[in-house]
C-alpha cells in the first residue's frame, strides 16, 4: 500500500515547539510579499532550494525574533498588511482560512495570536521528519515541506497497515514533536485523499472494496490535480463529486486524454511510483508589492530581482537557456516577455538580460506595477557543446568575474556586493 504523511498545521506546530504557551489557542502565520529587498539597506537575505512552493519561499529574509509578532506586518503608519499562510484548528472555528488577510482575521477572532514566519525552522523539522521517515520506510517522496508519500509494498502487510501507520504517527509526535495525519490506500492519490479525511491527528486507510462508499461525497475539488477550469467543466455536465465523477467514466474519457487518466485516479485504476529524488526543472523570483508607475524605480528592482536570481542559478550549478519576465499591473492586466539562449551564463549578462525584458514587457506604461517576476528554465547541465562558442574567451572572462563575485557572496551574504545601478 501507499501511504501519505501531513502535518497538521505545519507552521502553527513548529511555533508552538518553540513556544508551548501557545498550545490549545488561536495562532496564525502571516506572510509577507518581502519587499524588503528594495531598501538601500536590505540585509539578511538567504535562499533555500528545497521544498519551495506556496507559502516557502526560495529567496527570504532570515528569522529574526523582532520580527515575531503583529508589527512585523505593520506599515510606518500602523497600517495592517499581509495574508495568513497557516491557522491553527481553534482558529478555524472562528473562520479564519488560509490566505485571509490578517486584518480580516483578527475581525472574525480577535485574540488571534499573529507570528512571524520562521523559514529556517521549518526547514530543519522538515529535513527531521524525512530523515526519520527514511529511517521506518524502505521509499519515502518529499512532495512538499510539510507532506510526504512512502510505499509499503512487500514491507507491510496489508492487514497490517493500520496499526502500522497510527503506531507511526504517534511515534512520529513523541520524536519529532509534529502532529501528523496518515492516510492509506492502493494508490497516492486515494492516500492523499484518506489523509484530508483523517485530520487532525488521525489516520485513515481505504481498502480497494471501500473506495465507492468513500468518495461518493466528496466534492470534485478536493482531489488533487482538478483546476479550475476541470472543475468548470465538470459542473456544467452535473458532475459535482467523485462518486458522480466515477460513473460518468464515458463522459470523462471522451473529454481529453489529461480527462481519461483522472477518471483512472479517482477511481483507483492508475497509480504513479515513489520518486526518492526530484530534479529541478526551474528557478524564478517575484514580488508583489504596493502600485508603482516610477519607471526607473521599477528598473533598479529588476536589477535587484536579477541579482538574486543569478546567485541561486549560481549555487544551483546549472545554466538556463530559456528567460521568462512578467509584470502585473493594476486592473487585473499583465505583460510577459521570454527568450531563449544558450550562452555561459555570467551575472552582468543576465542583469542586462533582465532589463532588457523589463522594457520590452512593460507595454502598459501608463499604468502602475504590482508584481514583478523572473524565471529561468531548460537547464543545461555539464555541457558545454549545447552552448554557443560566439565571444567564447571574453565570455569565460567574465565568467571568473562572476564566480568570485559568487564566492564573496557564499561567505558574506547576498547582499555583500551590489549593482551601482541598485543604489
Amino acid at each position: 500500500m501507499k501511504i501519505h504523511i501531513d502535518i497538521d498545521c505545519f507552521f502553527v506546530s513548529a511555533a508552538r515547539i518553540k513556544d508551548l504557551s501557545l498550545e490549545h489557542k488561536p495562532v496564525a502565520i502571516g506572510g509577507r510579499s518581502d519587499t524588503k529587498i528594495f531598501n538601500k539597506d536590505a540585509k539578511r537575505q538567504t535562499v533555500n532550494f528545497e521544498n519551495s512552493g506556496s507559502f516557502v519561499p526560495t529567496f527570504y529574509k532570515d528569522y529574526e525574533e523582532k520580527d515575531d509578532d503583529l508589527d512585523a506586518f505593520k506599515d510606518a503608519d500602523g497600517k495592517v498588511r499581509g495574508i495568513l499562510t497557516t491557522s491553527s484548528y481553534e482558529a478555524r472555528a472562528y473562520g479564519v482560512k488560509t490566505a485571509m488577510s490578517i486584518k480580516e482575521a483578527l475581525n472574525l477572532c480577535p485574540e488571534l495570536i499573529i507570528k512571524a514566519p520562521n523559514m529556517s525552522l521549518y526547514q530543519k523539522l522538515s529535513h527531521e521528519l524525512h530523515e526519520f521517515l527514511q529511517s521506518r520506510i524502505p521509499l519515502v517522496e518529499q512532495a512538499s515541506i510539510d507532506e510526504f508519500y512512502g510505499d509499503l509494498s512487500g514491507w507491510i502487510e496489508d492487514d497490517e497497515v493500520e496499526q502500522f501507520i497510527d503506531n507511526l504517527r504517534h511515534e512520529i509526535k513523541r520524536v519529532v514533536k509534529l502532529p501528523v495525519s496518515i492516510g492509506a490506500a492502493k494508490t497516492r492519490y486515494i492516500a492523499k485523499l484518506a489523509t484530508t479525511a483523517a485530520k487532525p491527528f488521525g489516520c485513515k486507510t481505504i481498502y480497494p472494496y471501500e473506495l465507492d462508499a468513500f468518495i461518493q461525497n466528496i466534492p470534485v475539488g478536493e482531489f488533487a490535480g482538478i483546476g479550475r477550469s476541470m472543475k468548470e467543466r465538470l459542473r456544467s455536465a452535473q458532475i459535482h463529486t467523485l462518486g458522480d465523477l466515477k460513473k460518468r467514466r464515458g463522459t470523462i474519457e471522451s473529454w481529453s486524454p489529461y480527462a481519461k487518466e483522472l477518471y483512472k485516479r479517482v477511481s483507483g485504476l492508475a497509480d504513479a511510483p515513489i520518486e526518492t529524488t526530484h530534479k529541478r526543472k526551474s528557478i524564478g523570483i517575484s514580488r508583489t508589492f504596493d502600485p508603482l508607475h516610477d519607471r526607473n524605480e521599477l528598473r533598479r528592482r529588476v536589477h535587484i530581482l536579477a541579482r538574486h536570481l543569478s546567485f541561486a542559478i549560481l549555487k544551483l550549478k546549472v545554466v538556463p537557456t530559456v528567460f521568462h519576465l512578467s509584470i502585473s499591473y493594476e486592473m487585473s492586466q499583465s505583460s510577459h516577455k521570454n527568450i531563449s539562449l544558450a550562452e555561459i551564463f555570467t551575472e552582468k549578462k543576465f542583469d542586462s538580460l533582465c532589463l532588457s525584458l523589463f522594457n520590452e514587457a512593460d507595454t502598459q506604461r501608463r499604468l502602475h506595477v504590482i508584481r514583478l517576476s523572473i524565471n529561468c528554465s531548460s537547464f543545461t547541465r555539464d555541457s558545454k557543446k549545447e552552448l554557443s562558442l560566439i565571444g567564447f574567451n571574453d565570455e569565460q572572462k567574465m565568467k571568473k568575474l562572476t564566480d568570485n563575485t559568487q564566492k564573496l557572496r557564499e561567505k558574506y551574504g547576498i547582499d555583500a556586493l551590489k549593482w551601482g545601478s541598485e543604489l
